[in-house]
């Protein structure tokens, strides 16, 4: 009786244990299937949005020097036409293409059916390292401000423009909630190649430095990061 009472209880245990099991089983495999659905999902976003805006830019990318990159940017690649040296005022050159660019990138965003899924547009204002002096001694944040003067001037000249009174109450609130404006210095100045010169080591080249970029940064970019933390742990 005593050996079949601890077979018994052996039983038990590995019964116990294959639930236990079965459930870390059930709970891997919804995980995947998650992380599955966030990786299509934000990947599917990302190639929705920038196909949108290849198609109707297709015909001015080369006009007014501009890339569409994957990563949901629009970078204004004519230093001549956006900014001099030094200064965070926008050329009449660069005024006239934003009055042609911003009503129909706009347009794209407050109509697509994944709007919702827009967390942020940033205009990020980029600088050569030329000190600029009336900003401070440090050449980065003294450049820093100049990069935010730039941003700001560019995203001020967007609300003063006509075309946009005409948006709706409920669409401006929408760009609101969408619009920042980043001085990044030159954090991220370019080469002569146009790659970013702190990773290429080469010398930064100024013209193409002094620059203005438009991203779109999407709900689905957080939710991957909260994942990788997540998995980190």
């Amino acid at each position: 009786m005593q050996r079949q009472n601890v077979w018994l209880s052996v039983s038990d245990l590995m019964t116990g244990l294959m639930i236990i099991f079965l459930f870390v089983a059930v709970a891997y495999m919804i995980q995947v299937q998650d992380n599955q659905s966030v990786l299509t999902d934000y990947v599917e976003t990302k190639q929705h949005l920038h196909d949108r805006l290849v198609s109707e830019f297709k015909g001015d990318t080369a006009k007014w020097k501009m890339v569409v990159g994957k990563d949901l940017s629009m970078k204004f690649k004519e230093p001549e036409v956006l900014f001099a040296q030094g200064s965070g005022e926008i050329k009449p050159k660069f005024m006239e293409i934003l009055n042609e660019f911003i009503p129909r990138y706009l347009n794209i965003l407050l109509t697509d059916t994944l709007r919702d899924r827009i967390q942020e547009i940033r205009i990020e204002g980029h600088t050569d390292d030329l000190r600029m002096v009336k900003y401070g001694k440090d050449p980065y944040l003294s450049n820093v401000l100049l990069s935010q003067e730039r941003a700001y001037n560019v995203l001020k000249y967007i609300r003063e423009m006509p075309s946009y009174e005409q948006y709706t109450p409920e669409q401006k609130k929408l760009l609101d909630y969408w619009f920042t404006a980043n001085g990044l210095s030159y954090g991220k100045a370019l080469d002569a190649n146009e790659k970013f010169s702190a990773l290429s080591g080469d010398s930064i080249d100024k013209a193409k430095s002094r620059r203005v970029e438009f991203r779109i940064v999407t709900l689905g970019e957080e939710v991957l990061e909260n994942f990788v933390n997540r998995n980190k742990k």
